[in-house]
């Protein structure tokens, strides 16, 4: 068992930046990799971004490349989305996310899941 815990979000300005942060804790973080989605109402859950464990590869969506990076440290059992150049369609709910294996995109292929965080951006 994982459990994953959100932190960070907040309410924040157009053109602001946040950073979010998802402490692990139960079996070891390092042999997971690690995903961010999000969840706007109304919608479905949307890939963020994602860690691969093994080899550190990464994965962004379109929407925000260039804008968000996710990192981690095993050290910590911590992942981290940095979120910059916040827009008004960033407004969600963030979610962290753990599976083996490699990173994917697809959120049902995750095995355990973080309460979420709450991301408001105002113009």
């Amino acid at each position: 068992q994982v459990q994953l815990v959100e932190s960070g979000g907040g309410l924040v300005q157009t053109g602001g930046s946040l950073r979010l942060s998802c402490a692990a804790s139960g079996r070891t973080f390092s042999s997971y990799s690690m995903g961010w989605f999000r969840q706007a109402p109304g919608k479905e859950r949307d890939f963020v971004a994602a860690i691969t464990w093994t080899d550190g590869s990464l994965i962004h969506a379109n929407s925000v490349k260039g804008r968000f990076t996710i990192s981690r440290d095993n050290a910590k059992d911590t992942v981290y989305l940095q979120m910059n150049s916040l827009k008004p369609d960033d407004t969600a709910i963030y979610y962290c996310a753990a599976k083996s294996g490699r990173a994917v995109v697809v959120a049902s292929l995750y095995d355990y899941w973080g309460q979420g965080t709450q991301v408001t951006v105002v113009s």
